[in-house]
C-alpha cells in the first residue's frame, strides 16, 4: 500500500511529465528496447501512438493511486491483453527500469530519492498485480 506522501509525490511529479509526454515516451521506448531488445518486435503499431497510449494509461493509474481498488481490475485486464501481445514476466522488470530512468531524465533534480522510491513502490504494486493476473490467465 502506498502512503499519502508517496501518492502525492507520484502525482506531483507526473504533472511535470505531462507536457513532455511525446518526448518522454520516445525516451522510454528507447530505454526499454535497449534493456530488453526482445520487446521491440512486440510493438507493430505507430510508436508515437503507442507512446500516447502508454502515457494515457499512466495518467489513469497515477490519478487513481488513492483508489487502487478501482485500477486493479483495469491492470488485470491489461495484463491479460499483454499475454496475447507476447509480454513475458521478465519484461515487467525492464519496463520498471525504463520508466524510472525516463522519469529521472525528464524530471532532473526534482526526481529526488523520495520521489524515486514512491514511483518504485507504485510500479511494484501495479506490476505485481499484472503479473499475478497473467499467471492466473496462462
Amino acid at each position: 500500500m502506498l502512503t499519502t506522501r508517496q501518492i502525492d509525490l507520484v502525482q506531483a511529479s507526473f504533472a511535470y511529465i505531462v507536457p513532455i509526454t511525446d518526448a518522454a515516451a520516445s525516451v522510454f521506448y528507447g530505454k526499454l528496447f535497449a534493456l530488453a531488445p526482445d520487446t521491440r518486435p512486440l510493438f507493430k503499431n505507430d510508436m508515437a501512438e503507442q507512446g500516447r497510449k502508454l502515457f494515457l494509461t499512466l495518467a489513469t493509474v497515477v490519478d487513481a493511486l488513492d483508489r487502487l481498488d478501482t485500477i486493479v481490475p483495469v491492470a488485470q485486464e491489461l495484463a491479460i491483453r499483454h499475454i496475447a501481445y507476447g509480454a513475458k514476466t521478465h519484461h515487467y522488470d525492464a519496463v520498471g527500469v525504463a520508466l524510472i530512468e525516463t522519469l529521472r531524465g525528464g524530471l532532473g533534480p526534482m526526481f529526488d530519492a523520495d520521489t524515486e522510491a514512491a514511483w518504485g513502490s507504485a510500479y511494484q504494486i501495479i506490476s505485481e498485480t499484472m503479473q499475478a493476473a497473467a499467471r492466473r490467465a496462462a
